[in-house]
Parts: C-alpha cells; structure tokens; sequence
C-alpha cells in the first residue's frame, strides 16, 4: 500500500530494486540456458552443435580441450561434455551424464 502511494506521488523507486531485479532476469536466462543445454546433450546427442552453442563458443572449445586422438566427432553432446570436462566432469565410461552444476562450471571458465 505505501509503495503504490509513493509511486503515486512520483517518488522514484528504489534502485536496488531495480539492479536485483535485473540480476535475477539474467541469473533466470543463464540458468535456462545451462538446463536447456544438459537436457539437449542427453535427448538428442547426434544434434549438431549450433543447436546449442555459438560458433565462437565452438572454436573457443576447441582451442581449450584436448580430444582424444579417435574422439573426431563434432557432434553436440562432444561440445558439452568438453564443457563439462572444464567443469570437473570426469567423462568415464560407467560414469552418469554431466549434470547442471558441472555444465555451469563449465560455462563459467569460458
């Protein structure tokens, strides 16, 4: 009640506010985007990659992972698990798929 009396009045609003709720806006998109791409590199691996990640992103990965010298595939769930390698992920064999904190990780060190 007294917040919509003081814009009322012409008061400005607080601007903390404002700078928090710009702050969860983006914290909303970024965490979709890391669920989107967890959830897509367990879906549909054959995909290629710019169904989730941009060409500078790609090339980026590239220089900053080391592939296997048989691992030759550009398939997007080779990308993410290149990012979720920068993340902590450890790729074994019997291990479960990366999950959304690695691939946060990740994505952060890029």
């Amino acid at each position: 009640m007294v917040r919509f009396e003081m814009e009322d009045r012409g008061v400005p609003q607080d601007p903390t506010a404002q700078r928090l709720t710009n702050l969860i806006s983006l914290f909303c998109i970024l965490s979709w985007r890391v669920f989107r791409m967890t959830m897509l590199s367990r879906s549909t691996p054959d995909a290629p990659p710019p169904l989730a990640l941009t060409a500078t992103e790609i090339s980026v990965l590239d220089r900053l992972v080391n592939d296997k010298p048989k691992a030759r595939q550009k398939a997007l769930s080779h990308y993410l698990i290149k990012i979720a390698r920068l993340g902590g992920y450890l790729a074994r064999a019997s291990g479960p798929p990366p999950g959304n904190t690695v691939m946060w990780r990740g994505l952060y060190k890029i």
